[in-house]
């Protein structure tokens, strides 16, 4: 009978650490490069032994730059990787090289365990046992076979009703209870692998968010015991329970008594659905039901390299950004400025439209509204803050100097984009910070200033997009005539749109590229 632990699900705050960490120091095998099932904006990774296999995999989604979250109850608290029991000193020795901070060696239910913490905080266990069996070891150029990560070992979950959580796991996935101390129920598969139920009553609760462990999947034999298991759950009142095709495995997610979401997967198709053994993890992939345009899901994704591999170290700089990197770049970088309410991501897409081979530099506005990112606060729809938009452009200003000396930036070869809020921005910085910006392309724009500084923009190009219906296109001719006076080299266009945005803006700058800048 199949059981035991299918995989174990994460969320990371920073894609290339997260990397570097899981397949560098631990040495595991990088299997498959996925958008996310939900969310074809997010990256999922997925990392295992050798050929992926059901019980040695974990897996990662991307939140980049996204808010931490909250170990609590009603949610696991670590995980934990099986490895020979005499391989302990060799990872105590590989953690101190790596400088990875380890605690321990401590013994727990007999066994010896170091405890380790990824890049994000999550704690990692390193459990010398024999009690579980690694069918596909991975091996890598530093670490031998015998000391190498066989397979998962377990998980350990927070709950305030232990005996709730306990019986809910023991009956419907196939483990028993084993061993006890005052705050642990160890459960046991028959695979070996252990869940131990740790009793967090008085504890607080769990707040989802990067760092965090967002569920354990348990194995099924295939779909049919998928669906059993279902009946199961809803004979019994269990809660809201949904299923899905994960193309890799077919599963159903429900949550426990104690709060914490189960996943019941099957073994197969597997991993080498879409990916040979040899070339696992090799090709990013984004699920068939999303459809539309591949390219405009790939660029939102965060760029990683794997250990060995070159790569492009993202900076610590005063604004959140995104880095997209293409396959054959031209020498130029496209600097992109969303809207109200949207983040580092959404205007990649027409970055790559407008140009295919740039270096794409996307920020995240810093102020907020309503829990939604700006560049500055807005008092009402037409008036702004100004000592907001004065900091701001400050600190944009720093930003920009600081990616030129931290990427290697061609300066002369930079083009300034930005959306409503974000063109605003450009539109406010180029007035009180004249120089820094060469090229600018602003869609729905308007001046937020209130007093607009004597500035010099000779040598600036700049194009106004404007939508013909949008209830801002008023604002653009007072801005026009203060570019011309201020001896900018002003383009316009005005498009059948109103404030939305879409294919005509970027056929609209592409072209403007062509004759403006190099």
């Amino acid at each position: 009978m199949t059981s035991g632990i299918h995989h174990i699900t994460l969320i990371t705050r920073k894609v290339q650490p997260n990397v570097d960490f899981y397949t560098g120091f631990l040495g595991l095998r990088l299997v498959k490069r996925t958008a996310g099932f939900e969310d074809a904006a997010q990256l999922h990774l997925l990392y295992g032994d050798e050929t992926g296999s059901p019980g040695s995999l974990v897996t990662f989604l991307v939140w980049q730059d996204g808010a931490p979250g909250r170990v609590g109850h009603g949610q696991p608290s670590e995980i934990a990787f099986a490895i020979a029991p005499e391989s302990i000193g060799f990872w105590l020795t590989r953690a101190l090289r790596y400088s990875v901070t380890a605690t321990g060696p401590t013994h727990e239910f007999g066994e010896p365990v170091i405890r380790l913490k990824d890049p994000d905080g999550v704690i990692v266990k390193l459990v010398g046992t024999e009690a579980v069996a690694g069918p596909a070891v991975h091996v890598t150029s530093d670490i031998p076979q015998a000391d190498a990560i066989r397979r998962l070992r377990g998980a350990t979950i927070l709950t305030a009703t232990p005996d709730g959580t306990a019986a809910f796991v023991t009956r419907h996935f196939g483990y028993t209870e084993t061993e006890r101390t005052e705050a642990i129920r160890r459960l046991t598969s028959a695979s070996g692998d252990v869940i131990d139920v740790r009793d967090a009553a008085g504890f607080w609760t769990a707040a989802p968010g990067t760092g965090t462990i967002d569920h354990i999947a348990f194995r099924a034999t295939d779909m049919s015991a998928v669906n059993n298991a279902r009946m199961q759950l809803e004979a019994e009142d269990a809660g809201e329970i949904s299923a899905h095709d994960r193309k890799y495995f077919y599963s159903l997610y429900v949550r426990e008594p104690g709060g914490t979401l189960f996943e019941l997967a099957t073994d197969a198709p597997g991993m080498t659905v879409d990916e040979s053994q040899e070339t696992l993890g090799t090709k990013l992939f984004v699920p068939e039901h999303f459809g539309g345009d591949l390219e405009a899901n790939l660029v939102m994704l965060p760029q990683f390299a794997l250990p060995g591999e070159e790569r492009f170290t993202e900076r610590d700089l005063p604004f959140i950004h995104r880095l997209h990197q293409p396959e054959h770049p031209d020498g130029r970088t496209i600097v992109l400025l969303h809207g109200s309410g949207a983040n580092e991501t959404s205007l990649l897409p027409l970055g790559r439209q407008i140009a295919p081979h740039s270096l794409l530099l996307s920020l995240r506005g810093r102020s907020t509204e309503e829990g939604f990112p700006r560049f500055f606060r807005r008092i009402t729809p037409f008036t702004f803050d100004q000592k907001d938009i004065a900091s701001e452009a400050e600190a944009f200003v720093a930003m920009i100097e600081g990616a030129i000396s931290a990427y290697g930036i061609d300066r002369e070869k930079m083009v300034f984009v930005g959306y409503s809020n974000g063109a605003n921005m450009l539109v406010a910085t180029m007035l009180l910070h004249p120089g820094l910006i060469k090229n600018a392309a602003l869609l729905r724009m308007m001046n937020p200033l209130d007093t607009v500084p004597q500035t010099d923009l000779t040598g600036t190009n700049v194009l106004m997009v404007t939508g013909k219906t949008d209830p801002y296109a008023h604002y653009a001719p007072p801005l026009e005539t203060l570019f011309r006076k201020a001896g900018a080299t002003l383009d316009t266009v005005t498009l059948k749109a109103g404030h939305e945005i879409g294919a005509m803006d970027a056929q609209a700058v592409r072209e403007w590229l062509k004759a403006k800048t190099p």
